[in-house]
């Protein structure tokens, strides 16, 4: 099984300890690093150093959790931990695979790592069928449904769901716009907002803040405006 690798954004040395300890229990998860505050964080990110899955706290010194997030254009899994639930709907907004309330038990942090285990399932599976698998099977009420790449016109978030809007119908699964575009050919799909994933293929136009795919107008997001450069 291959390796999640991970690191810690804690600014609080016990919670930073409860966190390695749980990270080293768990077999496929790896521990690249751990930093008192985002900008250290954003310093290693930058290195190009692989990282899969972030366990990131709210409230940090310097740069909010947040604030720290909405500042990565390709962010990987995210997991909040915190001790104020208020934030919980912000954080799904911004596709974290899970929020952790301080104080949490090994089983609740099995849960929140686990829900990273299949984005890399997919991704080693996808990188198998390179070149050969044209579509994808996604639970939609209680049943898996066979979708091809050429009828997705887009993905939109929303919160613990994504609605992925085809040339046929919709559909709504649950899971984040993070662990479908893991399981999407990266040469026909780009994400351009933190909730809008599209298809190359489908684009009309588009201007300084908008796309039109297939007709339908979809915003550009602050970050992601030189993904439509480089098409």
């Amino acid at each position: 099984m291959s390796k999640i690798n991970c690191i810690i954004i804690e600014d609080e040395p016990l919670a930073k300890k409860v966190l390695t300890e749980y990270i080293q229990q768990v077999p496929f998860l790896e521990l690249q690093g751990a930093f008192k505050d985002a900008i250290l964080a954003t310093e290693f990110l930058r290195s190009g150093s692989p990282v899969d899955l972030i366990f990131l706290d709210i409230h940090l010194p310097r740069l909010k959790g947040i604030a720290f997030l909405k500042t990565l254009s390709h962010p990987p899994a995210v997991i909040l931990t915190t001790a104020y639930h208020q934030y919980a709907v912000e954080g799904f907004d911004l596709n974290v695979t899970d929020y952790l309330l301080k104080p949490f038990e090994f089983d609740r942090f099995l849960v929140a790592v686990n829900k990273v285990k299949p984005v890399r399932a997919d991704n080693a599976e996808k990188k198998e069928t390179t070149g050969t698998k044209d579509y994808l099977f996604l639970m939609v009420q209680k049943k898996k449904v066979k979708i091809l790449f050429d009828e997705i016109m887009y993905v939109e978030s929303q919160r613990e769901y994504i609605k992925i809007v085809t040339t046929k119908k919709e559909f709504i699964s649950k899971m984040s716009t993070h662990e479908i575009e893991s399981m999407l050919p990266p040469g026909l799909f780009k994400r351009i907002h933190r909730s809008f994933i599209i298809s190359v293929k489908k684009i009309d136009s588009y201007t300084s803040d908008m796309v039109e795919v297939s007709g339908v107008p979809i915003p550009i997001g602050r970050g992601y405006r030189e993904v439509i450069d480089n098409l």
